[in-house]
C-alpha cells in the first residue's frame, strides 16, 4: 500500500462530522477567537495575536523557497511553544484527523509517537530519533479546535518532559487569539501570517 493510499484512508471527507475538540471553558480562558477577545495590547501577526510578556522571545517560521510565515514560535523560560492557525469548518473539528496525520509523519520519520490525555484534551507526545545536538528530542503536540479553526501547538524544550512547565507553556498557548477572516478557506489551510508591523 502506498503512502498515498494511507493518507486517504486517514483523511475521510464524507464521513460523520467531527467533534471539536476544546477545553469547555475555552471560550473564557482561550485560546480566544477574534470575536472573544479583550481589549489588551496584542502583537498583531494576522492570523495570530500574541500577549506580550517579559523575558519573551518571538520567533517568526519563514518558509524558504515561498518565504511565507507558516509558524510562530513563543520562546519562554527554557521552553517553546510553536503555534499554527488552521481554518476549520464551522460545525466540526479537525485536531482528531490532524493529529493521525501527524503521528503518521512523525512515525515515519523514526519517532515513537503516544497518545495523551493532556489538560487540553487529546495530544500527542512525541521522542524523536535526534534533536539538533544529536540526542533524542521530546516534544508535545496539542490542538484545539475553535469556531471555523483550529489551533495547533509544538511544545518543546523542559516543558516537553516537565509537567510543571508544560502547564505555563499550556497557559501562552491558551493566551494567543487567532484571527480567521471572513474570507472562504479550505479546511487544513493555514491561517495568514504575518510580521508584526512595528518591526
Amino acid at each position: 500500500m502506498t503512502d498515498t493510499t494511507e493518507g486517504a484512508e486517514q483523511l475521510p471527507d464524507d464521513e460523520a462530522l467531527v467533534e471539536k475538540s476544546a477545553p469547555d471553558d475555552r471560550a473564557e480562558v482561550g485560546p480566544l477567537d477574534e470575536a472573544e477577545a479583550p481589549v489588551r495590547p496584542y502583537v498583531d501577526l494576522g492570523g495570530l495575536r500574541i500577549v506580550p510578556r517579559p523575558g519573551m522571545q518571538m520567533r517568526l517560521e519563514v518558509e524558504e523557497k515561498t518565504k511565507r510565515i507558516v509558524a510562530v514560535t513563543l520562546e519562554h523560560e527554557g521552553s517553546t511553544v510553536q503555534l499554527q492557525p488552521f481554518a476549520a469548518p464551522r460545525s466540526e473539528g479537525i485536531w482528531a484527523p490532524v493529529r493521525e496525520v501527524l503521528r503518521s509523519q512523525l512515525e515515519r520519520q523514526g519517532a515513537t509517537v503516544d497518545d495523551a490525555d493532556g489538560l487540553l484534551g487529546p495530544e500527542l507526545r512525541a521522542h524523536l530519533p535526534s534533536g539538533p545536538d544529536g540526542s533524542p528530542r521530546a516534544v508535545r503536540i496539542i490542538g484545539v479546535d475553535g469556531p471555523r479553526w483550529m489551533l495547533q501547538g509544538l511544545i518543546g524544550g523542559k516543558a516537553a518532559l516537565d509537567d510543571e512547565q508544560a502547564a505555563k507553556a499550556i497557559e501562552l498557548f491558551r493566551s494567543t487569539v487567532v484571527c480567521r477572516g471572513a474570507q472562504p478557506m479550505p479546511p487544513r489551510e493555514l491561517i495568514p501570517l504575518t510580521a508584526p508591523k512595528s518591526v
